[in-house]
């Protein structure tokens, strides 16, 4: 981050609306749209409650992710927590390149289904590959530019964005509840306490996003007091969205149904009780959901990648920073091209597979990274140490899932996990085997 960046006037800087506006839309983006589906054939009636369930993981690491954010003020978040908590300094860069990889990953994701629902609004004529794949290329460019203008145009359209979807999913909820059929909720774990913490794991990574907000720690108003609030306010939002949205899911849909309609379970959930006026609501709150998502989400991602060049972990050109406005723009343009490239020709499957996977490690690593320096972050230990048993008794769990059910994929997350291992040995400035010139940092 550059001294001007630092020393922008206050009119510049990031509210507490905005800052819990960029928390919720990085949670509630296509997850709960594209693996509502998933969570309820493997949990069944208790899908709300592994909802919840996820959101208990991310509000103990929540807690993490505060003490450290305080600490340290750095724009670089997860990343650089790793690597103040770990005198190794390759875990802080694999962490990195996890975080970076994940990110794509689920901005693809949001993408995609951003990309489904637009094509089915449009009516069969255009319900097309095509247009799907164009939808969701162009949503991706038009947050890059909303990126590029500058942060309160970011944080903006943030909170503007959400407020909608907000309403959407509330009117969704309320009038879904006046339909639900009993007979669809109960027993509550009629799949077993196992289905639920499965569930649970696979829709992880619709919890990913409060972690963007300490990424703007030097771009918002009176961290002190906003950072915290921010975070909390922002999951517990996002917790009782889920929860609620879920239950209506469930409670007016079949199992069948929910496996049958896919990617539109929830337009489908709202035709009960408002018709097809409720199908396109709906879609209009999925549009809206993924926008907010990958605005979120690129704002952020752009910042850890500036983060990890000034630590030499990627080029220095990702460092680079606009001159009249603190936005690396780089940055901005590789992690989009990237992404653009991943949505058109990746296995959805794997995509939500690796996401989920990936930020449970994550959280898992932070919850960690908080308790080896609670005495330096002040931080009580109890938080971060029940988070993390949980968040890795989820991987274990997942990891098991696809070992039953999905080899390929679980093969295919395996690679990626080597392949960004490797590059982080090899390829890192300060890796085991630093590329001809370097010497290891200290």
């Amino acid at each position: 981050m550059t001294h001007n960046a630092q020393t922008k006037t206050v009119t510049e800087k990031l509210s507490l609306p905005e800052l819990i506006a960029i928390g919720v839309g990085g949670m509630v983006g296509g997850g709960i749209f594209s693996v509502l589906g998933l969570s309820a054939s493997v949990s069944g009636h208790a899908a709300p409650l592994a909802f919840a369930f996820g959101g208990i993981i991310a509000l103990l690491t929540g807690y993490a992710y505060i003490r450290l954010g305080l600490h340290f003020r750095s724009d670089g978040g997860s990343f650089t927590y790793l690597e103040r908590a770990f005198k190794q300094r390759n875990v802080a860069g694999i962490g990195g390149w996890l975080l970076l990889v994940g990110y794509i990953g689920t901005m693809g994701l949001y993408a995609y289904t951003f990309g489904v629902y637009g094509s089915a609004m449009l009516g069969d004529k255009f319900n097309t590959p095509l247009m799907h794949h164009a939808l969701a290329s162009l949503v991706l460019l038009v947050f890059l530019g909303v990126n590029l203008y500058g942060v309160k145009a970011s944080g903006g359209t943030e909170l503007l964005l959400v407020a909608v979807k907000v309403a959407i999913l509330a009117l969704f909820a309320v009038a879904g509840l006046m339909t639900i059929k009993s007979d669809h909720l109960l027993p509550v774990f009629n799949k077993g306490m196992g289905g639920l913490i499965m569930g649970a794991a696979l829709i992880f990574v619709a919890y990913e996003g409060f972690e963007l907000i300490p990424n703007a720690v030097n771009e918002m108003k009176d961290p002190e007091k906003n950072l915290g609030r921010a975070i909390f306010i922002s999951i517990i939002i996002t917790i009782i969205i889920y929860i609620f949205v879920a239950l209506v899911a469930v409670g007016n849909l079949t199992p069948a149904e929910i496996a049958k309609y896919k990617e539109y379970a929830l337009a489908v959930a709202a035709k009960p009780s408002l018709g097809q006026m409720g199908f396109l609501l709906i879609g209009l709150g999925a549009l809206l959901s993924t926008s907010s998502a990958i605005n979120a989400t690129m704002f952020g991602t752009a910042r850890l990648g500036m983060a990890m060049a000034q630590d030499k972990e990627l080029p220095k050109a990702f460092s680079y920073t606009a001159r009249t406005k603190p936005v690396p723009w780089v940055s901005l343009l590789v992690i989009s091209v990237i992404t653009l490239v991943f949505v058109n020709i990746a296995d959805l499957t794997i995509i939500s597979s690796f996401a989920s996977s990936t930020f449970l490690l994550i959280f898992i690593a932070i919850n960690l990274s908080a308790i080896r320096l609670s005495k330096t972050i002040r931080a009580n230990v109890w938080a971060p140490g029940l988070g993390l048993i949980l968040a890795a008794g989820s991987w274990l769990v997942l990891m098991g899932y696809l070992w039953r059910n999905d080899t390929k994929s679980l093969y295919q997350v395996g690679f990626f996990y080597a392949a960004v291992i490797i590059a982080e040995l090899i390829f890192s400035q300060r890796g085991v085997y630093p590329p001809r010139g370097q010497t290891h940092l200290s």
